[in-house]
């Protein structure tokens, strides 16, 4: 039968988040139910909550998550009841052209949930990336759901949902930091951070954290930055290239999405070295590069999409890391709050107060 449970809802555009009782459904083929025990605060939620995403409200917010397993439906076999998951966003297909090729982290047919939770009085809500776990329950596509060891806290294993998992992606998959590589990482919040996270678990020799705020570069330096470079006081590029010979970095990870910080990103990296972009844009941004220069400088430009993940590979991998004390994944966790406190907790987000506040159910 179905549930009713409270959950975080974005009513409309610019309003402020409320909780609310929502209806989850038993689930149907290849579904499944999580009973949520932390949720990370994520900018992408608050984008939602902005209108930034889509104008589908109201949204149930939430995705950065982790929890158990409450029940399946028809022909689910990864996961069972009582399993302890981390929830993803992008649930691979198995048959599109790029699952069929040998690259499902590419998939292009990743999928959701087909039944809807509503509201009491029947109210579609548009779940947060297919998730909406700002809730004591959600329900999502079994594939979303990724087991991993029990013995990791939740509001440590919910961070590889979204932010983290980006982060050290860029680093480690897209990138291919290798040891001994110089590394540059633009914009040190919660995606950057886990990128010098994940550099420094690559074996990267020099880390070079790059912001506006002290209190985030303070912060690089416990995640693994060997340097730190605010842009305010000095040119971000003479900087790194100060600090790598005069050549540039081999990788250079931009986390912020804006094409100034872009274009430091191209020119801070080593003759045929690589561009990482992780921050996201937003639709009006336009960026302008002479196109000699990109042709002279050789290397790679990539997009990471979701730190060019594979849950089913790197979540139990990267828990596995941090339970060994090797990835220090509590770090990223500032504060623990209640599904009440969700409002508050953008406030101190878009302020730059925290590097992530985790709903604790």
């Amino acid at each position: 039968m179905a549930q009713e449970v409270r959950g975080v809802i974005a009513p409309g555009k610019g309003e402020p988040v409320r909780v609310e009782t929502i209806v989850v459904p038993d689930p149907g083929p290849g579904e499944a139910v999580v009973r949520i025990q932390a949720c990370g605060v994520c900018h992408t939620d608050l984008h939602y909550k902005q209108g930034g995403i889509s104008d589908d409200f109201p949204f149930l917010l939430g995705h950065e998550a982790a929890g158990v397993v409450e029940s399946v439906g028809a022909g689910v076999t990864d996961v069972a009841p009582g399993d302890f998951v981390i929830l993803n966003w992008r649930a691979v297909c198995g048959n599109c052209r790029a699952c069929l090729r040998g690259r499902p982290w590419y998939c292009f047919n990743t999928h959701n949930a087909e039944q809807k939770m509503t509201l009491t009085d029947g109210t579609e809500l548009s779940p947060a990336l297919g998730i909406g776990a700002f809730a004591e329950k959600t329900l999502v596509a079994a594939g979303q759901c990724t087991k991993v060891d029990a013995s990791v806290a939740p509001e440590v294993a919910g961070l590889l949902g979204c932010g983290v998992m980006a982060g050290i992606g860029a680093a480690i998959n897209t990138g291919n930091v290798g040891r001994g590589d110089t590394v540059a990482v633009i914009g040190c919040g919660g995606v950057g951070d886990a990128a010098i996270a994940g550099a420094d678990l690559a074996g990267a020799a020099k880390i070079i954290a790059v912001d506006l705020d002290d209190r985030k570069l303070a912060k690089a330096r416990e995640m693994g930055a060997t340097h730190t470079v605010n842009s305010k006081e000095c040119d971000p590029v003479e900087a790194i290239r100060e600090l790598t010979g005069g050549f540039g970095a081999d990788v250079v990870i931009e986390a912020v999405g804006r094409p100034e910080t872009y274009k430091q990103a191209f020119y801070a990296r080593d003759l045929a070295g690589t561009v990482v972009l992780v921050g996201v844009p937003t639709p009006e941004m336009k960026l302008e590069l002479p196109l000699l220069d990109v042709f002279g400088r050789g290397g790679s430009l990539k997009s990471s999409w979701y730190g060019d993940c594979l849950p089913s590979r790197d979540f139990p991998m990267l828990i596995d890391l941090h339970l060994q004390g090797r990835l220090p994944l509590d770090k990223f966790v500032t504060e623990t709050i209640r599904l009440s406190d969700v409002e508050k907790a953008f406030e101190r987000m878009h302020h730059g107060d925290v590097l992530r506040s985790v709903v604790v159910l």
